[in-house]
């Protein structure tokens, strides 16, 4: 089934169940309000859930309506946590290989690696970027990521794959400039990773069908800059580490809550020919052909369109569209 968020309810706005199509959606207070309600007791809510949009893809549901593709929030705009990985050994590769100080065999690692990202205001599909102030490096990061249930610590690759009920595209928004700084303290990302985006729907893996795999999103990924193609990739190629490695990696201290957000990390292809994911990787390869870096980050005025396709060229999750605004994002509160 798919799942989405109509930001128009505080917070954590209101749950809806979105058709096949895209084109019409129910809200189901009488299940769960928000998503992260139905998150929280996913054993017994989703099949009430998958009910009803069973009922409305047979167009036997009477109160649905058609959407408002405006009115989407992220899927999650409040999630417990975010932890993002880099599972693509390819954009390592580009990113650290044109740092010298940075050791080889840090590019081929034998276990995943997770930062704890912004997870407590994701901004909804259409939201404007906010570039801050002065040339702080704004950059896209095109994901898949997935949604778990509880998942309890300690638990296995095998078993994590069964904690997995929804998948999702993201863009995991990065601060270029800054981001040097943040590792430079050994403590990790902050200043350099403001809130990341998300597309409006949330997908099960279920309905997904063939085009999810041993823990993997097999689909080609778009990517357009101001209209321009900046990248055709297919997400279930080069990846090191499936999902569930990923959950299992992050469960090994502490259990998961439900509606923690799993990110692959920004996808890459070993072909270069087929494009970006982000603009730095660009940029490095660029920097190491010629020793300098030409393609310029985000602006205000630019706008960026990201989007999943099944095999047969439709949308999985809806596409994440998003201008460019200078100064900083709309506060929490809306």
């Amino acid at each position: 089934m798919k799942l989405a968020t109509l930001g128009t309810d505080g917070r954590d706005g209101k749950l809806v169940v979105v058709d096949k199509d895209f084109s019409h959606g129910v809200t189901v207070p009488e299940i769960a309000g928000t998503l992260q309600a139905a998150l929280d007791d996913w054993a017994t809510l989703a099949p009430e859930l998958a009910s009803i949009y069973r009922l409305l893809n047979q167009g036997e549901q009477p109160r649905a309506f058609a959407l408002d593709a405006t009115a989407f929030a992220a899927p999650l705009p409040r999630a417990y946590q975010f932890l993002d990985g880099s599972a693509y050994s390819a954009h390592l590769a580009r990113v650290r290989g044109a740092s010298p100080e940075t050791p080889a065999a840090t590019l081929e690692r034998q276990e995943p690696v997770l930062y704890q990202g912004c997870s407590h205001g994701f901004l909804g599909p259409r939201e404007p970027l906010r570039a801050g102030g002065g040339d702080l490096g704004l950059d896209f990061e095109a994901e898949i990521a997935v949604v778990t249930d509880d998942v309890p610590v300690g638990v296995s690759a095998r078993e994590a794959a069964g904690h997995i009920r929804l998948v999702m595209l993201i863009n995991d928004v990065s601060l270029r400039r800054l981001i040097p700084d943040d590792l430079a303290t050994g403590f990790g990302f902050l200043q350099g990773k403001p809130p990341s985006a998300a597309a409006p729907v949330a997908v099960t893996p279920a309905e997904l069908g063939a085009s999810w795999v041993d823990g993997r999103l097999r689909a080609h990924l778009a990517v357009s800059i101001n209209d321009r193609p900046f990248a055709a990739l297919e997400t279930g190629e080069d990846m090191a580490f499936d999902f569930a490695a990923l959950i299992a990696h992050a469960a090994r201290t502490r259990p998961l809550c439900a509606g923690t957000i799993i990110g692959g990390g920004t996808v890459a292809n070993r072909d270069a020919g087929r494009g970006f994911a982000c603009i730095l990787e660009k940029r490095a390869l660029e920097k190491a052909e010629t020793g300098r870096a030409a393609t310029p980050f985000l602006a205000p005025g630019d706008r960026i369109r990201i989007e999943a396709l099944d095999g047969r060229g439709r949308s999985l999750f809806g596409a994440i569209e998003q201008p460019v605004a200078s100064g900083w994002r709309r506060s929490l509160e809306g």
